[in-house]
């Protein structure tokens, strides 16, 4: 009941200070995020990759992107996975702290994007619990919501692919997290033209 209170004095990691710091002042970056795991359950699933890409006055910044494999090997293990793709993936790779930590470098105070983008945040804020820190504070914008409400939709889903045919974005057949991304930035900026969001 009274968590709250302990959390008044707690001593953060450093690079988390610096990241709440960085809010003190708005943004008109966007960082659109994708994350690959092993499951829908933020509490037993872990991540095994991040892909991000930045968005800036309407365009993809292509040089300002984010990707690395986190190295989940006691995951893997413990669950009879193979880690064939973490040992020749020529991506970079990180303990999961550290990816995270570089992840939060990166995306500074930034308006996170994503397609079911809460997902994506509840994920890295189990990370981020274990690490010490508490929830992310990124604004985030969710481009299934953002199709819904343009067109005054409650009752259906729509995946990435559903997004990508209505709007005539060809998909990558390379499956990626970064490629996910730069998929979802596409749609992004169709959709903020759209719904004449001005930032």
């Amino acid at each position: 009941m009274f968590d709250w209170i302990k959390n008044i004095n707690k001593e953060y990691p450093e690079f988390w200070k610096n990241y709440i710091s960085k809010f003190e002042k708005k943004t008109s970056r966007f960082v659109v995020i994708s994350t690959e795991t092993t499951g829908l359950n933020p509490s037993k699933d872990v991540i095994l990759s991040i892909g991000a890409v930045a968005v800036e006055n309407n365009s993809i910044v292509v040089q300002d992107y984010f990707e690395v494999v986190l190295l989940q090997y006691k995951y893997l293990h413990d669950n009879g996975l193979s880690n064939e793709f973490i040992i020749e993936s020529n991506l970079p790779k990180l303990g999961e702290p550290e990816a995270i930590q570089a992840f939060i470098e990166y995306i500074d105070n930034a308006i996170l994007v994503g397609h079911r983008v809460h997902f994506d945040v509840e994920m890295i804020n189990e990370i981020l619990y274990k690490m010490g820190c508490s929830r992310l504070k990124n604004e985030a914008l969710d481009i299934e919501i953002m199709y819904r409400k343009l067109n005054d939709i409650t009752d259906k889903q729509f995946s990435i692919d559903d997004l990508c045919k209505i709007f005539k974005v060809t998909k990558s057949d390379r499956y990626a997290s970064s490629e996910d991304a730069y998929t979802i930035a596409l749609l992004f900026l169709k959709l903020k033209s759209r719904l004449n969001i001005t930032i």
